[in-house]
């Protein structure tokens, strides 16, 4: 790798880490800024952008002002968590989750699209070294961008210790007024997430008082879907309050047909839920036999979904299943394996 001075730290990138929205990307900045440095204390140093430079006037901020400020630390590197980086910069280190915008730019603005069309394939070029979260995305990468498979690294991400079985559901359901049995879902109201696939399952378990639930807001850069209204959207919900709603719920669906990873699956298992994912994207990967894979379409979430919630046999084995799975994946192991990436 080519670096400066061995001595020197590292630079984390802190943009994605301080917005006040949290998905995937967002978790895996917030994880890698709190434990890299807790890790090698002497390592790393995380450079924050004023409140008003996380979302697009951020561009500006981690295109100008991050290389200028990862200079002057001397860093010798600087770790960018979040798919983006400075062009400007001649040593980043890049963790692209995905390649959703270029593989199906139909679900974003066009200017998110132009612009992920635009620096993508720069930062894949000039990257000292590449970073993704899934086998499948280190495809998508090597597919959509041209670059060299053995120029990625394959690195998971994590589960936080907070999530498990023995999370007190009762905060949530309080602040989020949930008075009956739920189908939990963890995503952004966002085309890719592909919700609508949980209206037939929502219209036949509201019958027998279940309802399927959404945690996860828009994100204008984001094509929205529609006809969503027999889903209950809870919107953006604290993040102190989600393991207990995993914990809570009697199984937890994502029919997302895209995914690089799929972190709230993992989420869902640790949390002791049984889990029923589509067969798409690197969900399968992720999932492994820990949970029921079935085609993103409607019909087959409503049949996967009430032939679970009818078979206590299979939710006991999905259990022990996911809690096996998810102990697989800590923020902890993610974090050293970034941290020997970087020393190598």
């Amino acid at each position: 790798m080519m670096m400066t001075d061995a001595n020197a730290p590292v630079a984390i990138d802190a943009r994605a880490a301080a917005r006040p929205e949290l998905g995937g990307v967002e978790r895996w900045a917030r994880e890698l800024v709190a434990r890299l440095p807790a890790l090698r204390p002497e390592g790393y140093v995380v450079l924050r952008p004023p409140p008003a430079f996380t979302h697009a006037a951020g561009h500006a901020w981690e295109q100008v002002v991050l290389p200028l400020r990862a200079s002057r630390v001397g860093a010798r590197a600087l770790l960018c968590p979040a798919n983006l980086a400075p062009l400007a910069y001649p040593r980043s280190v890049v963790v692209v989750h995905d390649a959703a915008a270029l593989r199906h730019p139909g679900w974003y603005s066009k200017a998110y699209v132009a612009w992920q069309r635009l620096v993508l394939p720069a930062i894949a070029r000039r990257a000292v070294r590449l970073v993704t979260v899934s086998e499948f995305s280190r495809g998508e990468l090597t597919e959509l961008l041209g670059v060299d498979p053995g120029r990625v690294a394959v690195i998971p991400g994590g589960v936080g210790e907070r999530f498990t079985p023995a999370a007190d559901p009762e905060p949530a359901r309080r602040a989020l007024s949930l008075t009956r049995s739920y189908v939990l879902c963890v995503a952004s109201q966002t085309a890719r997430k592909n919700l609508a696939a949980l209206v037939p399952a929502a219209r036949a378990l509201a019958a027998e008082g279940i309802e399927v639930v959404v945690a996860g807001g828009h994100r204008p850069q984001f094509a929205r879907e529609h006809g969503l209204e027999a889903l209950r959207l809870l919107g953006h919900v604290d993040d102190a309050l989600l393991p207990g709603l995993y914990a809570g719920a009697a199984a937890f669906a994502l029919p997302s047909s895209y995914e690089g990873f799929g972190l709230p699956v993992l989420e869902a298992m640790a949390a002791g839920t049984p889990v029923v994912a589509a067969a798409a994207g690197a969900l399968p990967e992720t999932c492994g036999d820990a949970a029921v894979l079935v085609e993103p379409g409607g019909e087959a979430f409503a049949a996967a979904l009430a032939a679970l919630l009818g078979d206590g046999a299979e939710q006991e084995r999905l259990r022990a299943a996911g809690l096996a799975r998810a102990a697989r994946y800590t923020w902890d192991g993610t974090a050293r394996a970034v941290d020997a990436l970087l020393s190598a």
